[in-house]
């Protein structure tokens, strides 16, 4: 945040980082690049150094407050080059997939640690705490950890909240999560519903069972060349079973939230992207199945990897409706 890097083919990379306390660790991962503090005017200095290059035109990728974007649009002519920049992080190195995996890997253990260790008594709060403790050890940090918990009887939830509360697990909730670890910016993403001394409900059955029937049906089609109408159309098993979504079908993932961003034909995510899946490129594939009435709902799915002829997994935990304390394998 707040580091301006001036970059153009054949010439050393520039950045000005405007917090002097972050300039010896940029120094260490910014590999060829001449790091100097920004003296909290790091665009000005931005500036100065364009100019120094004799630079005219100017590219520019990610946030820009409009003040600075102002300052460079006075002193050059400038071109948004973000959407550019998204459509070549679209497709995944083999690099950048040995990462994801790592990133996985971390997110997979939050998991086993959540799914193991959540009993009745535990907040919400130390909920959160259970996945941290799996990775932050090895090197991980948190992206997310929204962890959904309701009864079964008398459901009032139907998507994890991006906030943990203090309240209570009991016999007879059912819990719901979406959570990424990172590896440096690269994260896995897995999606799980589990239960708390109980079997399920007829009711998170079926939620369940149409997730899972979702999830298999959109991956059926996943390929490249896949369009975004095959994969709308796959996932009509969850308004045929009567039900809808509340989180994103499908989005694009790996170093950012990325195209193509999908819900179904009951909660559309907005137009049709106008694109069809390329190998390597990685999404998340996330059925958070619901009832109309918003009151009751599960999450099912996992980062993937797009191939020639259909997808990868990225992440060795299991899919299944799992009950509180069991203990995982993979």
């Amino acid at each position: 945040m707040e580091a301006f890097v001036i970059f153009k083919p054949g010439e050393r990379m520039t950045m000005h980082m405007e917090w002097y306390n972050h300039v010896p660790l940029a120094t260490r991962i910014a590999r060829e690049v001449d790091v100097r503090w920004g003296e909290h005017r790091g665009i000005a200095k931005t500036i100065e150094e364009l100019k120094r290059r004799g630079a005219k035109r100017l590219g520019i990728i990610g946030p820009l407050a409009y003040p600075k974007r102002k300052s460079l649009e006075e002193n050059f002519e400038v071109i948004g080059l973000d959407a550019d920049y998204v459509k070549l992080r679209l497709i995944k190195s083999e690099e950048e997939i040995e990462w994801l995996r790592v990133g996985a890997r971390f997110s997979d253990a939050g998991f086993k640690s959540l799914l193991q260790g959540t009993k009745p008594g535990l907040t919400e709060r130390e909920l959160a705490n259970l996945v941290e403790r799996a990775y932050v050890g090895e090197g991980g940090t948190t992206f997310i950890h929204y962890i959904g918990v309701t009864s079964m009887a008398e459901p009032n939830l139907c998507v994890p909240p991006q906030y943990a509360s203090s309240r209570k697990v009991q016999s007879g909730d059912v819990v719901f999560c979406e959570l990424s670890a990172y590896w440096w910016d690269y994260a896995g993403q897995v999606l799980r519903t589990f239960t708390v001394d109980a079997e399920p409900t007829p009711l998170y059955r079926a939620l369940h069972e149409t997730a899972e029937a979702a999830f298999d049906a959109v991956t059926a089609v996943v390929r490249a060349g896949t369009t975004m109408e095959q994969i709308v159309d796959a996932a009509s098993v969850i308004e045929s079973r009567g039900f809808t979504v509340c989180d994103d079908l499908m989005h694009g993932f790996g170093g950012g939230y990325f195209p193509p961003v999908l819900g179904t034909r009951s909660r559309p995510a907005g137009p049709l992207p106008q694109m069809t899946l390329e190998e390597n490129m990685t999404v998340v594939v996330q059925p958070n199945v619901i009832t109309t009435d918003r009151n009751a709902g599960v999450q099912v799915g996992e980062l993937i990897r797009v191939t020639k002829t259909g997808f990868e997994r990225l992440h060795a935990v299991p899919r299944g409706f799992f009950r509180a304390g069991e203990t995982l394998i993979g």
